[in-house]
């Protein structure tokens, strides 16, 4: 057993309730998991790279019971903060908590079960275990996959329940917010408590794209499926928006059975720039980009549709062709850009794994990245790609720039999530691998373009939403959840009505007594 001790009470005043900064705990708690204090180590920087925040201490918990009895101690403090801090991916200091306690979901036992319940089948995993464990698990060992994922695998199970988590399969089945049918969940008052849409459901909806303010997810059940073996990987180009967009919108609305398994896709400068340009299309290293086939009416920015088509090994190779050759016949595409590549379904979703190794083999993975996530709605994709694509991005961003649509009626309005009006919207990305400055540009510089970017978003009046969302003040966070702003509201109130979790997301302050 590991005492968190009051190390941090003055010796000669014990009878009082905190020190100047307002962080002490009047009492002991005993945890199988181990605290460090005073240190800052990975849990006060991220993958976003531009901030270095100092916690209080850092909290390995064992399992659910030493979460719960940190998040207990920390209730009946006067100041203390707590951040759940998964796989550290966050950009803006999210799983931060400045004087505050940072608990490592990464060091608890990771718990993978696939279970079969009432004909269906599911798999219980811990809140911090990384999607990619889950993969090699449940594709390995039982041959089933999760329906839904995100295109990097490196990232904690309860962290992207936090926000969406997307793919190139949630215009079919949502996001993976979408596919879980119980959680369970540490709230803001040390309880552990089992939700679901019929148990607690207030609790399961608040939570999923909660940013982590109602509650710290340490098992979730999520909806599986039987794994495919193989993939069809493909790419083709378009030099205009209008029918890249037209394509990507109709395979995302046919019917399951009559399109891809995957949809998604990007912009891409139209020059031979290693990293922004041509050469960042072909899929695998035998085959090149021929800019001869680009139409001479191109502009600056292409665009790249990315679809996959799965497939089982004990099926005959001429109908899997009859039948991508028939979805591909119904696109618009340039003729002569078309790049194809077939490989194991594993393989293909850890696809941004070889991205990762080389992004850390030169070292760009561990350098500052200012990116951008946003949802923009159907009626102002066109002008997005008009004012930012064609303008203020029109040389690229270092990193890829994805845009391809989504489903309104896949997500469920019951959570958090906000995302923008109308059926079919879009995500952007903008994903940033740049070199450091000198050799790239200054990360401030980086920062100003995403303001940029968001500012033309306003001053046009596009409905859009901030997708990993990061404002600087409670009106900004009132203006992007709009008329669910109450709601949030009334659940921060309910589950945590002291403001004690994810101080990093700037949404609440610390209280005492609660919230009002």
């Amino acid at each position: 057993m590991i005492a968190f001790l009051e190390r941090f009470i003055p010796e000669n005043d014990k009878e009082t309730e905190a020190d100047d900064d307002g962080i002490i705990i009047n009492r002991e708690i005993e945890l199988q998991g181990s605290i460090d204090y005073g240190c800052t180590g990975p849990a006060g920087k991220d993958f976003g790279g531009m901030n270095d925040i100092r916690p209080l201490a850092v909290i390995r918990p064992a399992g659910p019971e030493d979460v719960a009895r940190v998040v207990s101690a920390a209730s009946k403090s006067a100041n203390l903060t707590i951040a759940a801090r998964g796989n550290g991916h966050s950009i803006n200091g999210q799983a931060m908590a400045e004087r505050g306690m940072v608990i490592d979901m990464r060091a608890m036992n990771g718990q993978i079960e696939v279970v079969r319940i009432s004909g269906s089948s599911y798999v219980d995993v811990g809140g911090g275990v990384l999607w990619e464990e889950l993969l090699n698990h449940c594709v390995l060992g039982f041959g089933v996959s999760p329906r839904s994922w995100t295109d990097y695998l490196g990232l904690t199970v309860g962290g992207t329940l936090s926000n969406a988590g997307i793919s190139g399969q949630a215009f079919r089945y949502g996001p993976q917010t979408s596919n879980v049918s119980e959680l369970e969940v540490v709230t803001a008052k040390g309880d552990t408590l089992v939700c679901s849409e019929s148990q607690n459901s207030e609790l399961f909806f608040g939570v999923l794209g909660g940013l982590g303010q109602f509650g710290i997810i340490t098992r979730a059940r999520v909806l599986v499926q039987t794994a495919p073996d193989m993939v069809k990987w493909i790419r083709v180009v378009y030099a205009e928006f209008e029918e890249y967009a037209r394509d990507a919108e109709f395979l995302v609305t046919r019917p399951e059975g009559d399109s891809f398994d995957y949809v998604e896709g990007f912009a891409f400068v139209n020059s031979d720039d290693p990293v922004n340009g041509w050469p960042s299309v072909p899929l695998g290293s035998d085959c090149g980009f021929d800019p001869i086939s680009i139409p001479r009416t191109a502009g600056p920015v292409l665009y790249c549709l990315e679809v996959a088509f799965h497939y089982r090994n004990d099926v005959e190779s001429s109908s899997i062709e009859k039948v991508v050759g028939h979805m591909l016949g119904q696109l618009r595409f340039c003729e002569n850009l078309k790049f194809q590549l077939d490989v194991s379904y594993i393989e293909f979703l850890q696809r941004v794994k070889r991205v990762e190794l080389a992004a850390k083999a030169t070292g760009i993975w561990d350098t500052p990245h200012p990116w951008l996530n946003l949802f923009v709605s159907k009626p102002d994709i066109a002008d997005f790609d008009r004012m930012v694509f064609k303008k203020i991005l029109k040389d690229g961003i270092g990193g890829p720039m994805l845009v391809y649509p989504l489903l309104r009626s896949k997500w469920d309005d019951r959570t958090s999530v906000v995302i923008p009006e109308g059926e079919i919207f879009y995500i952007v990305a903008l994903l940033r691998f740049n070199p450091p400055y000198p050799k790239g540009p200054p990360v401030e510089e980086l920062v100003a373009q995403n303001d940029e970017i968001i500012q033309c978003c306003i001053t046009h009046a596009f409905d859009f939403k901030l997708y990993l969302p990061y404002y600087r003040s409670q009106d900004q966070w009132k203006r992007h959840f709009g008329k669910q702003w109450p709601k949030f509201v009334e659940r921060k109130t309910r589950f945590d009505p002291t403001a004690i979790l994810a101080p990093g997301q700037r949404i609440f302050s610390r209280t005492h007594p609660p919230l009002s």
